[in-house]
């Protein structure tokens, strides 16, 4: 790697050659601010000019995040006409902004706020004038658009598009009437957007955020005839301390359970439980197809929003996603059959309650063929995510840090190491391999880890010699690299016989309703490694590792379903697909 040398504010430094003036600095302990620049998005467009530093021998301020090192740069990131230019550029992006702060859901967590407050900004009137036309969007389950607090950074524009492959928003008109809306100014719900709520997370402002739907949870805790149930995703105790001050990464299985408890919730469970039911149900369906010619691959179906991307973009592939409903729906099914059954209750009356990491299964629930119980029961009755549970604990008034740790309830809160890793990518098919390759070859197999499917790249791949077969497998996070994956599986370059997908980059554990950090942690932390490492540790302290081994599953399928892929599972557990009309 090339070296080139520089000055920093007159401290020399060195950096590669095809740094920017924004890494550079963040490498010699100098933070420079930004409002539209991630490092994960290649299109960056330098759009804000919060960033701007002076160079030596310049006319002009230059934008940091776009400006390429070079030999004998000198760079001043701090200089009086530095902080004027950057305070001028915030008072000009406030002059179109909504400023209700008190009653925003960003409010403490606004990279805009952040920086005003860092750069005195003490007018927000400076250049008060005329607004734009408010283009707002409440159309779709999962998310709300306010345009009146979007300050045209386009982050959630080269999100949409180079992550995940979909492109639905992009700028609207120009000059002072610029929007970010969808083509021909379309209903987000009438779109292909796949609500994986990556727009979400990458928001500066509140511009974008996740419909709130806490209300009806409290309405239900408040509802004597109702026996309100709640169930927690892996992803979510990976991330939820985050909300509380902790380091990212601390898993805060306990002190979630008890502050829901607290909440008043009736019953508090693990959908990692439901997780191991998952692959019980996927590895069983995985070893028929192999075994009798069905089709491959077997692409996995735990992810709504991949769900859904396949659906619109790929339904020729429609036939290799797995039948198996997610984890979330697979609980909900449980809850009001088996979980109803066993307690003596009218599933009716059972309200169940879903923390999940990601945006997408506010709309899952939703879906057709998810009524287990029949008469139009929904499996799931609301969704919320790890932010807003994290609101409810906020207005609970619960001292999150000092309550107790506390387990899950015994009835469905049984989960193994293999259910807890779903949430990174490359979990679920570490779980499906673990009991997969144990019936292929009716032996305990040690060691139990899969390791060559783990981390956070963006597509991985891996190859078994399992019982005289040959298990070829990938990996993919992020639905543009499913997309990709997907073309070479078409075309005959790629062959496999197990695909596994998760809509977002890194998996749950980057979900579009996990807690948001700001663009400086965002650009230089490995925030899903982090979060996914507490899953996997989590997973290595378990006395079961294996979804087969877990006791409460198999008490389900001998009290209740009979066998993997029986007539009654298939019933319970499995759902069905259909393509989707691609409008715009």
């Amino acid at each position: 790697m090339n070296m080139v040398n520089l000055k920093i504010n007159n401290v020399p430094c060195q950096a590669p050659e095809s740094s920017t003036i924004l890494e550079a600095a963040h490498e010699v302990g100098i933070t420079i601010p930004t409002l539209c620049y991630l490092k994960e998005i290649k299109r960056v467009n330098g759009a804000c000019r919060v960033c701007v530093v002076e160079v030596k021998g310049a006319k002009n301020l230059l934008p940091a995040c776009v400006y390429p090192v070079s030999e004998g740069m000198e760079v001043f990131t701090n200089t009086k006409r530095v902080q004027n230019a950057r305070k001028m550029n915030l008072e000009l992006i406030l002059s179109i902004h909504n400023q209700d702060c008190m009653s925003c859901v960003r409010n403490g967590d606004c990279e805009l706020l952040r920086l005003c407050k860092q750069y005195g900004v003490d007018k927000s009137n400076a250049f008060e004038g005329v607004l734009p036309e408010r283009q707002d969007d409440d159309s779709a389950p999962h998310l709300v658009k306010d345009s009146s607090k979007c300050i045209i950074c386009r982050r959630c524009i080269s999100t949409c598009a180079e992550n995940q492959g979909v492109g639905v928003i992009n700028v609207v008109e120009r000059g002072f009437n610029t929007h970010i809306a969808c083509a021909f100014e379309g209903k987000l719900a009438d779109s292909t957007c796949i609500g994986c709520g990556q727009c979400i997370t990458v928001c500066p402002t509140a511009a974008l955020v996740e419909r709130d739907d806490t209300e009806k949870v409290w309405a239900a805790l408040d509802d004597p005839t109702r026996h309100v149930v709640v169930q927690t995703a892996p992803s979510v105790r990976a991330a939820l301390g985050e909300e509380f001050g902790l380091p990212i990464g601390t898993n805060v299985q306990g002190k979630m359970v008890a502050a829901l408890r607290r909440l008043g919730f009736d019953g508090v469970f693990d959908t990692d439980f439901a997780a191991d039911m998952t692959i019980m149900e996927e590895a069983h369906e995985f070893l028929e197809r192999v075994k009798n010619g069905g089709k491959l691959p077997l692409i996995t179906s735990c992810s709504p929003g991949w769900v859904k991307y396949c659906e619109t973009f790929h339904p020729d592939f429609i036939p290799n996603l797995s039948s198996c409903k997610s984890p979330q729906q697979m609980f909900g099914a449980l809850s009001k059959t088996y979980y109803a059954e066993k307690m003596g209750l009218d599933p009716r009356n059972i309200y169940c309650v879903s923390v999940m990491p990601c945006t997408a299964k506010k709309f899952e629930i939703g879906r057709p063929d998810q009524s287990a119980a029949g008469d139009g029961i929904p499996d799931v009755d609301v969704a919320i995510t790890t932010r807003e549970l994290a609101r409810m604990i906020h207005r609970s008034g619960l001292r999150f840090l000092d309550l107790p740790d506390e387990d899950f309830d015994p009835a469905m809160g049984q989960a193994t190491g293999a259910g807890h890793i779903f949430g990174a990518t490359g979990g679920v098919m570490e779980a499906a391999l673990r009991t997969a390759v144990e019936t292929l070859t009716d032996e305990k197999v040690e060691p139990v880890e899969f390791t060559q499917v783990r981390g956070t790249d963006a597509i991985k791949e891996a190859e078994y010699q399992v019982a005289g077969l040959t298990l070829r497998v990938c990996v993919v996070s992020g639905t543009a690299n499913a997309g990709k994956v997907l073309d070479m599986v078409r075309s005959g370059e790629k062959q496999y016989d197990m695909i596994e997908v998760m809509a977002c980059p890194g998996g749950c554990v980057n979900g579009g309703g996990q807690p948001i950090q700001p663009a400086p942690v965002r650009n230089f932390t490995d925030i899903r490694a982090l979060r996914a490492k507490a899953l996997y540790d989590q997973d290595e302290a378990s006395v079961l590792r294996r979804s087969h081994e877990n006791p409460l599953v198999q008490q389900v399928y001998a009290e209740f379903l009979g066998e993997p892929g029986s007539e009654k599972a298939h019933h319970i557990l499995h759902t069905s697909y259909a393509p989707r009309p691609r409008l715009f």
